[in-house]
């Protein structure tokens, strides 16, 4: 495989929506795009054939689950995360930084060496650190790499997220040093400020001085409230670098993303389309089904006549409503494939939208539906 040069180019804007694409070794990517989450090398319950055909285009795997099981030898002496789960797909590789957070109760943070992790698994104790985390990655070979930082959860004490966001500063730099000069991969740094504008704005000052290839928001979905996110989105819009990609992690539902289009980001991931739809929760154009919901026990309509992928459209919710009523893996299989295809369809819709200039207008529509 000819490597290469990892670049991204705005193709159109609709007020600050911007439609665009990104050049990776394993592939092209259209944007605004949504990656399905495959923490540990799998996207739950999905072949990764469906997920192609439903217009995925790049997955999220992670570094600290990867570096626990299997471990990270075992991947990369077969070449990389690709090569192990058999994906032509582009990868982007977390950093580890959510599960300081996620994990706090059994990790200690040192700032001169990294985050001390005893394992959620077994209780070994490791070290996460910038260089480690970074290593990791160019080992996993994933096409897009993540810097270290500390995702700090929601508090109002604004000192709390200036040491967070400081540290996150330092961890950013160490990351790049690590990393060194790749053409052919990305290096995201990740903003990091809480709901501060004056945080974010230095945070993202700094970080635009280091030099990445494009610019995470991160600390987000972590309990605020969707006004106070596009609140922050709005803080920092006009600053982001006009040419490089924008991801803002773990978001989210389908108006989220509607938001934060609107207000200028191009990348997006979240567990809820794999994770609702393993619990029986169903995303569509006409807001959200519960399927166990006992009124579709004698409802022998689709969850949505127009989808034919993996015949889809075959499927009753009466069907469905016994399957997950019973327990049954294969209802699971097919609401995780019905979902994972609604957010591409809303990412297709969206792209076609800005470039046709009638975004806002789909925006208007959806934004209190979906």
């Amino acid at each position: 495989m000819t490597l290469k040069k990892f670049s991204f180019n705005v193709i159109k804007k609709h007020k600050y929506a911007r439609r665009g694409q990104i050049v990776t070794s394993h592939g092209l990517l259209d944007t605004p795009c949504f990656m399905p989450v495959g923490t540990q090398g799998t996207v739950k319950a999905v072949f990764l054939e469906d997920l192609i055909a439903s217009g995925t285009q790049i997955i999220l795997s992670n570094t600290y689950h990867l570096l626990l099981r299997p471990g990270v030898d075992r991947i990369s002496s077969l070449g990389g995360l690709h090569q192990f789960m058999n994906c032509k797909l582009p990868i982007l590789t977390d950093s580890g930084g959510f599960q300081i957070m996620s994990l706090s109760k059994l990790t200690k943070i040192d700032k001169d060496i990294g985050a001390i992790f005893k394992s959620h698994i077994d209780g070994r104790e490791f070290i996460l650190s910038p260089e480690k985390s970074i290593n990791i990655q160019k080992k996993l070979n994933s096409d897009i790499v993540m810097v270290l930082d500390e995702c700090p959860k929601i508090t109002n004490d604004k000192n709390i997220i200036k040491q967070s966001m400081c540290l996150s500063l330092e961890w950013a730099l160490r990351s790049k040093n690590a990393f060194g000069s790749n053409p052919h991969k990305g290096l995201f740094g990740i903003v990091q400020g809480g709901l501060y504008k004056d945080l974010r704005l230095k945070c993202l000052e700094k970080l635009i001085e280091i030099n990445f290839d494009g610019f995470a928001l991160g600390g987000l979905a972590v309990g605020e409230t969707q006004d106070q996110m596009f609140n922050t989105l709005d803080a920092v819009k006009d600053y982001m670098p006009k040419d490089k990609p924008r991801y803002l992690m773990g978001i989210g539902t389908p108006s989220d993303i509607l938001g934060a289009v609107k207000r200028g980001m191009d990348m997006f991931d979240c567990v809820l389309p794999t994770r609702s739809g393993r619990t029986g929760l169903a995303f569509t154009w006409n807001g959200r089904i519960n399927i166990r919901n006992s009124k579709f026990k004698n409802d022998n309509s689709p969850l949505d006549d127009n989808v034919t992928l993996c015949d889809l459209n075959k499927y009753s919710k009466n069907y469905l409503n016994h399957l997950f009523n019973t327990n049954e893996i294969l209802g699971s299989m097919l609401l995780t494939m019905h979902n994972i295809n609604f957010y591409q369809q809303l990412m297709r819709q969206i792209r076609e939208t800005i470039t046709n200039g009638t975004f806002n207008d789909f925006h208007d529509k959806y934004i209190n539906v979906i």
